[in-house]
């Protein structure tokens, strides 16, 4: 493991890296925030596939690329005397030092549960107005859900136990079939959203994280589809003019494979 003293090392490595391309090279002088916040978004993705892959190697590099921007965005900061990577640094610890009084303080907490609950709380003495303020609103509707739900539950807002979580499920179940029959689309979408929010409730009572759930999901049938592809393709046959029973054969073979 590296020492205290090497890890600060590298970071002033990477400062003065940042200093040095930020004054002499015609890209990375022409950035702005505004023109790198697509580009953070990309890379937090990139992570996110790296976590789930879990491809360590990866990982450290896109770890890396993120840990960049931020010291990216800072260095522009500093150019107007906004703030700079220290303020960055010290606002972050002061907040963790500040939310953590069990640790930095004589609070005594039992539980994970109760340290959520102390956590939003003293959000809320800091100005905020809502325990739901700190989700952003440009998360996708999944994760979204999954966070306002957590919040709610850190405020004391949930149900008791997962049983009652899913009798909410068959209920909205049941309703949006209703909606279905009616031929309703616009009220069947609404209950649909419903049950989608009521599924990801339950998801959590299980500890289970649906986005990361969906996502696997999906990497199984892109692979499994793919499959599909190539086996179709290497014995002449083309998909659009298959039917699905010739379809399954091949998808079934890849299940069998673990794909």
């Amino acid at each position: 493991m590296t020492t205290m003293e090497e890890k600060l090392s590298a970071f002033e490595r990477l400062l003065t890296i940042m200093d040095e391309l930020r004054t002499k090279c015609p890209w990375d002088k022409k950035q702005t925030m505004e023109s790198l916040r697509h580009l953070t978004i990309e890379e937090v993705y990139e992570l996110g596939d790296a976590i789930l892959n879990n491809q360590q190697e990866e990982v450290k590099k896109e770890l890396g690329d993120i840990l960049l921007h931020i010291v990216f965005y800072a260095r522009i900061a500093s150019e107007t005397n906004a703030y700079d990577i220290a303020d960055v640094i010290n606002v972050v610890c002061e907040k963790l030092i500040y939310r953590h009084p069990h640790i930095y303080g004589d609070v005594k907490v039992e539980d994970e549960a109760e340290v959520s609950r102390n956590w939003e709380q003293l959000k809320l003495k800091e100005g905020k107005t809502s325990v739901l303020e700190g989700v952003p609103v440009s998360l996708p509707a999944l994760v979204k859900s999954m966070r306002i739900q957590e919040k709610a539950r850190a405020a004391g807002f949930d149900w008791e136990k997962k049983d009652q979580v899913w009798e909410k499920v068959e209920e909205e179940m049941n309703e949006f079939k209703v909606e279905i029959e009616k031929n309703d689309i616009v009220k069947a979408e609404q209950e649909f959203g419903d049950l989608m929010f009521s599924l990801v409730n339950y998801a959590r009572f299980m500890k289970i994280n649906p986005e990361e759930a969906l996502e696997r999901t999906n990497k199984k049938f892109i692979s499994r589809f793919r499959y599909l592809e190539d086996s179709a393709r290497a014995n002449g046959q083309n998909l659009s003019e298959m039917n699905l029973e010739q379809m399954d054969v091949y998808w079934n073979e890849a299940k069998a494979k673990g794909l």
